[in-house]
């Protein structure tokens, strides 16, 4: 069995540097460290840092004065960094730049009032962390038929400001934004909030799928842009197998397999995916 590993799989630029901020955070104050919420979607890479002493708080209400809490990567609602501070614990800002880009540019364009419409998880803290920036009142939809729906929420003179989480399957968004561009005409305004991290991965997981017989993605099964990849291997008719770390394949998926495809989501770091390739030659080889 052949491997086709992707070149994008694995860390993104703004993973790496959330990472980044939480070594240099740890190594200037250790024990004394905490994340609001998970840094990343990846257990692995929480595991260690849970050893090196690093708490996740679940609450701002958790923080303590002189505490060094670090913002995730996804970031957190504007309101509870505030309760951070009021708190006086010192604050650390490890949002990605593509999100903290979304959360300013969705500020900026609902300044006036405009309803926010926000395609993606309504459950995913980057989400709920992009709603708080918004100034009017706000709308989150997961699909085309909820999409459709919109239009009536507003008043006749009313205005709408389009974005999307910024790992979002960037076809089905220009999909839907098309439809209601065509159906709302100037009353819409949309902004391009998925990042280029993400449209590179989906790329080139379609680019795989046509050169392979199944596709495994290595990555947290909390990570949302990690289990899209998966997705968009299946919605092409690629068995595609998700898998947190090597211990997790099974020889029986691969009896028929003749080139597999190997790829990450943004939080997966690069020692799972060299352990994963590693077996999968071990398990097949050629």
């Amino acid at each position: 069995m052949r491997v086709i590993r992707g070149r994008n799989a694995g860390f993104c630029m703004g993973v790496a540097l959330a990472l980044r901020k939480l070594d240099e955070a740890v190594t200037s104050a250790p024990r004394r460290v905490a994340t609001l919420g998970a840094i990343i979607h990846n257990p692995q890479v929480l595991a260690e840092y849970a050893a090196r002493g690093v708490r996740v708080l679940h609450s701002p209400a958790e923080a303590e004065p002189g505490m060094t809490v670090v913002i995730r990567a996804h970031g957190v609602p504007r309101e509870d960094e505030a309760r951070l501070l009021a708190v006086g614990a010192r604050v650390v800002d490890a949002t990605c730049p593509r999100v903290k880009k979304a959360q300013m540019s969705i500020a900026e364009a609902t300044a006036g009032g405009a309803q926010l419409w926000l395609y993606g998880d309504a459950e995913h803290p980057e989400v709920r962390g992009l709603l708080s920036y918004a100034a009017g009142s706000t709308r989150v939809f997961a699909s085309c038929a909820e999409a459709a729906c919109l239009p009536a929420t507003l008043p006749p003179d009313g205005t709408a400001v389009l974005a999307a989480q910024t790992t979002q399957d960037r076809p089905a968004f220009d999909a839907l934004r098309a439809d209601l561009l065509e159906a709302m005409e100037s009353r819409l305004r949309v902004l391009d909030t998925i990042c280029d991290a993400t449209r590179q991965r989906q790329q080139e997981t379609l680019n795989l799928a046509e050169q392979v017989d199944a596709l495994v993605v290595v990555g947290g099964r909390a990570s949302g842009n990690t289990r899209r990849l998966a997705d968009i291997a299946a919605g092409r008719g690629v068995p595609a197998l998700l898998v947190e770390t090597a211990d997790d394949l099974e020889s029986a998926f691969f009896s028929s397999v003749s080139v597999v495809g190997l790829t990450a989501g943004a939080s997966t770091p690069k020692s799972l995916i060299d352990a994963v390739e590693q077996r999968l030659k071990e398990l097949c080889p050629r």
